[in-house]
């Protein structure tokens, strides 16, 4: 009798079931992995429009510096070109103003010639007026005194007295006395020494100097002491001494040193005014011959330039070494624009009962 076979049903359905499992995993598997393509695919048109437009702004950027670069070629060129134009009109400018300056120095030198000639023929005239008005009075034979000093009463111009028996001369002759303008006392300085000492204003103080010596009373003395920045005698071996008004020997000396000197640098009225304790016995008037204000104390300060207030309270240190009692006379040929020095020199005349004259352009 044959066996009956007995069939399993359950082993090809789980098998089924496994394998359309596993086809639906694959199934998945292949579907995520298609959208990520697409993804992948989208991402990379999305980098590549990007790397496009950063080409065309490369591209862009490129040709506007290519432009900036011939416009900044072009900008250097003009530059250089500007700075050589500049450069020969500096060079142009420089050289009229070196012409302008000489042909400035040559008509202060022809003005200042004019001057000194038109001082000879006043000097010339009033001499010739004197010595017509005194030709019916001659001198005794033999009489050799320098410009009739001594003779005669004291001579008076506007106040100013020669009534001392020791009378001090202070002349400044510093580089202030060239000019009364500031301006052209500076052309001055740049000038050479023959044009410094035919300057106008002091060969007027050289004059003023030498109206003063003629005219010393009979049986003075005098000295004269010369001063800028230091303040000594005019003829160095009277130092100390006083010089009796009938030496003409003496009178020459000092006017050869007059017309040798030069004047330059700053003023220390307190180095004038100390050069009184150097004489025995003391003065007893003192002639000052100045145009301002002192630039200086004792030594040169620091400072290039010093202002009003400064000069002032120099002035005010400088006359606190005069003696007391002594008559201070100021002959003063004032600078333009130094507006205290004609009150402070005027104050200085009445507190020692001096005068103060600020004469005329013709005088002596």
């Amino acid at each position: 009798m044959l066996r009956r076979r007995r069939t399993d049903t359950f082993g090809l359905s789980f098998l089924d079931c496994i394998c359309c499992g596993f086809g639906a995993v694959i199934l998945f598997y292949v579907m995520m992995s298609a959208q990520n393509g697409l993804r992948l695919v989208h991402r990379a048109d999305d980098l590549r429009s990007e790397v496009n437009l950063l080409e065309r702004e490369v591209t862009a950027g490129t040709l506007n510096l290519a432009e900036l670069r011939n416009t900044l070629e072009r900008t250097q060129s003009e530059t250089a070109s500007t700075a050589a134009s500049a450069a020969r009109l500096f060079a142009e400018v420089e050289q009229s103003r070196t012409a302008l300056a000489n042909a400035d120095a040559e008509n202060l030198a022809r003005h200042s010639r004019v001057e000194e000639l038109q001082t000879d023929v006043h000097a010339l005239t009033e001499g010739k007026r004197r010595l017509e008005g005194g030709s019916a009075e001659r001198a005794p034979p033999g009489q050799d005194v320098h410009a009739a000093a001594g003779s005669g009463p004291p001579r008076y111009i506007t106040g100013l007295t020669l009534r001392g028996k020791r009378i001090l001369i202070l002349l400044d002759r510093s580089a202030s006395m060239l000019h009364e303008d500031v301006v052209s006392v500076i052309r001055l300085r740049n000038l050479g020494d023959d044009a410094k000492r035919a300057a106008s204003k002091w060969r007027r103080s050289v004059e003023v100097v030498n109206w003063l010596v003629t005219q010393m009373p009979a049986g003075s003395k005098y000295q004269v002491v010369g001063f800028n920045t230091t303040a000594a005698p005019l003829v160095p071996a009277s130092a100390g001494s006083w010089i009796d008004a009938a030496d003409a020997h003496a009178y020459a000396l000092i006017m050869d040193s007059l017309h040798t000197i030069v004047p330059r640098d700053g003023t220390s009225l307190i180095n004038a005014f100390s050069s009184v304790k150097t004489l025995t016995p003391q003065a007893d008037q003192i002639i000052l011959i100045t145009d301002g204000l002192p630039t200086q104390g004792r030594t040169a300060g620091t400072r290039k330039y010093i202002e009003a207030g400064a000069r002032m309270r120099l002035f005010d240190e400088a006359i606190a070494v005069l003696p007391e009692r002594v008559p201070v006379d100021v002959v003063l040929l004032p600078m333009k624009g130094d507006v205290q020095a004609a009150h402070r020199f005027w104050r200085l005349a009445r507190l020692t009962q001096g005068s103060l004259i600020a004469p005329s352009r013709d005088w002596p």
